[in-house]
């Protein structure tokens, strides 16, 4: 007696069938419509918004006070970007509503990293050259726009691999860890 080739049969294509089909992708990629005559009844695929899903916190200068501005960003912003961002100052439209930056320029501040909480922001020798008399507002600056991330809840300067101490708010030195409240009299609306 012969055995039936169905149920072989059947249990082949539904093996091959359960290999078939797409699998799990970590992020999601765009899908490109078909070709032919019934395109229009797709939908393109969306396109990324130019001012950015996102916002950074950076802390500018109006009128003596500190004053936090949101700009559009196209992704969680790392600690090196706000900083970069924050040493090129105001946009031409921030600077026309009075927002100015008490930042010497990108020559002072050489890099900056976050571990456990914590942000380390490397000054040069180019510092001790910096004649300003508002110094406190702009490490205020640094500090402010540091700590508004989630992921920094302190902020320590150094140069040559040692702490410094930094004016806070009311002009007494720190060797940190600093925060915003060290800052919170120069806070505009506080």
């Amino acid at each position: 007696m012969t055995r039936p080739i169905i149920p072989a049969t059947v249990l082949l294509l539904l093996g091959m069938l359960a290999g078939c089909g797409v699998g799990a992708e970590d992020t999601a990629r765009p899908i490109q419509p078909p070709r032919g005559p019934y395109q229009a009844l797709t939908t393109p695929s969306p396109q990324p918004s130019t001012t950015g899903s996102r916002t950074q916190t950076l802390y500018l200068v109006r009128a003596g006070k500190l004053t936090p501005v949101e700009r559009p960003a196209p992704e969680v912003p790392t600690a090196e970007t706000l900083l970069r961002d924050l040493v090129a100052g105001p946009t031409t439209a921030e600077a026309d509503s009075g927002l100015t930056s008490a930042l010497w320029g990108g020559s002072v501040i050489s890099g900056v990293r976050v571990t456990d909480g914590q942000a380390v922001v490397t000054v040069t020798a180019a510092l001790d050259a910096v004649s300003r008399n508002d110094e406190i507002l702009a490490f205020g600056q640094v500090v402010c726009t540091l700590t508004a991330r989630d992921d920094v809840n302190g902020v320590v300067f150094t140069r040559d691999r040692q702490r410094i101490a930094v004016p806070r708010g009311d002009a007494s030195l720190s060797q940190g860890p600093l925060t915003a409240t060290d800052y919170t009299s120069l806070i505009a609306g506080r």
